[in-house]
């Protein structure tokens, strides 16, 4: 950074000069140098407008290893990377470009994940392609798939990014990609691959141990005890699902049989399998990169033998007969799951489905319903002309329906329950019983759309 020195006996004259100009940079501490001078860091931007007094004499010179000042490092990272951002480029900043530059990111480990519209703008792109000032090496004739141009044209940019955010690789999220499998849009912009390392309430999530990646792709992020690791580049990961990760955790799952219809990287099947206590998970998943991701999950997790990975498309599962619960972690729908889980169900006792959807509210709040609303739905021929609402089971009896629910969340919680009640009828040609047992609101998934999930208990009855 620059600096100007002066001897020690008229440093705090310059310094007050300096501050009152505004042309001190407060990001540093001033640096003794040999001889008794000091060196006190200055803006580089506003070199130009430097005019000091003819009596005071000091010297233009760089530090080469600036020390932040105590200020500097409590500073919060979104000023630190536009400051950082800023002295890099020096009179080539605008207003234009640091309105791209983010305030928020998701932290993998050493990996910063930047938001999609984060240094998008005509000039940022100039920038990581090695134009106005930043050098522009010659692309070789082929980079690693996922690893932007960017990431060869313009290290500089890239490299400040990850130091002033402390991370060592740099990626941006795109759209997830229409495939079926949400498959993520990611650009590698520094580093060489995605894996990374997580910790999740306690369990084990693996995927880059053994993976034939370099120590610098491990990245460990402690929430817990353990860890999870997957290519961001390749699948998908959703921070805003961990209360339904621990709510699932503790439901009583104790030597039931689970069917997992989406089991992605292993969002809802380890913590069944680890923390819920079930015997035994059928896990299905059709992306070869979640298969193998989920496969060293249960490895690291020491429970590779309670579970069978089904690859492939979960709507072709052979399966029958064999679950007492299921869960359908898919949205905006899970519709398409629902015939495969009433199959998967145990005919003679059933089970519970846990149902997760995207359901629109209405933009004005409506007054709450009772919880009656929520009722039993049983087959035509055995259903009550009263209706009464059942309690949840799995939460202690907690009444917390129908005070908290939406009109909207309800009214699908019943026609859901409606639905499967009629598809298991008629897929065992006898009458069955769907109980409302709870609907957990997961996260807002858009504005006036919310990830919902309906646990619902399904019980034949008995002739």
């Amino acid at each position: 950074v620059p600096a100007l020195a002066t001897e020690r006996r008229f440093a705090q004259r310059l310094r007050e000069c300096l501050e009152e100009e505004r042309l001190s940079d407060g990001r540093f501490q001033l640096q003794r140098l040999p001889g008794g001078r000091v060196a006190l860091p200055v803006l580089e931007e506003k070199l130009s407008q430097l005019c000091l007094p003819p009596e005071m004499p000091c010297e233009l010179l760089r530090i080469q290893e600036p020390v932040p000042s105590r200020a500097a490092r409590r500073c919060p990272p979104a000023r630190r990377l536009r400051d950082q951002l800023r002295r890099l480029l020096g009179s080539g900043w605008s207003e234009q470009l640091e309105r791209d530059v983010p305030h928020a990111w998701q932290r993998h480990g050493d990996l910063v994940l930047l938001s999609e519209d984060s240094f998008k703008g005509e000039p940022w792109e100039r920038l990581g392609k090695g134009e106005q000032g930043l050098p522009a090496p010659l692309l070789p004739a082929e980079h690693p798939p996922n690893v932007s141009p960017w990431c060869a044209a313009g290290p500089e940019l890239w490299e400040t990014v990850a130091s002033a955010l402390g991370a060592r690789r740099v990626a941006r999220r795109g759209r997830v990609m229409p495939d079926g499998m949400r498959t993520p849009r990611v650009t590698l912009l520094l580093g060489q691959h995605g894996w990374v390392e997580h910790v999740d309430n306690g369990i084990r999530w693996a995927g880059a141990a053994g993976c034939g990646c370099s120590g610098e792709g491990t990245a460990l992020t402690r929430v817990g005890s353990s860890r999870y690791t997957f290519d961001v580049t390749k699948c998908m990961f959703s921070p805003g699902n961990i209360t339904e990760k621990l709510r699932v955790a503790s439901l009583p799952c104790s030597g039931e049989v689970l069917v997992d219809l989406y089991a992605g990287i292993g969002y809802f099947t380890l913590p069944f399998l680890v923390h819920a206590g079930a015997a035994f998970v059928h896990a299905c998943e059709w992306n070869n990169h979640a298969v193998e991701a989920l496969h060293r999950t249960l490895v690291l997790n020491g429970v590779r033998d309670r579970c069978h990975i089904h690859a492939g498309d979960s709507r072709q599962l052979q399966l029958r007969d064999v679950a007492d619960r299921v869960n359908l972690g898919l949205i905006p729908s899970s519709e398409e799951g629902w015939p495969v889980a009433c199959r998967v169900l145990r005919k003679n006792t059933g089970g519970v489905l846990h149902i997760h959807h995207n359901v629109e509210t209405p933009r004005a709040p409506a007054p709450p319903q009772p919880a009656v609303l929520l009722a039993e739905r049983s087959s035509p021929e055995t259903a009550s002309s009263g209706g009464e609402a059942q309690q949840p089971t799995e939460d202690g009896g907690e009444e917390t329906l129908g005070a908290r629910l939406r009109p909207k969340w309800q009214r699908w919680a019943e026609a859901t329950a409606t639905r499967i009640q009629g598809l298991l009828a008629e897929l065992h040609g006898r009458p069955w019983r769907t109980s409302v047992l709870h609907v957990e609101v997961v996260k807002s998934y858009a504005p006036h759309v919310h990830h919902l999930v309906l646990d619902l208990e399904c019980r034949p009855l008995l002739p």
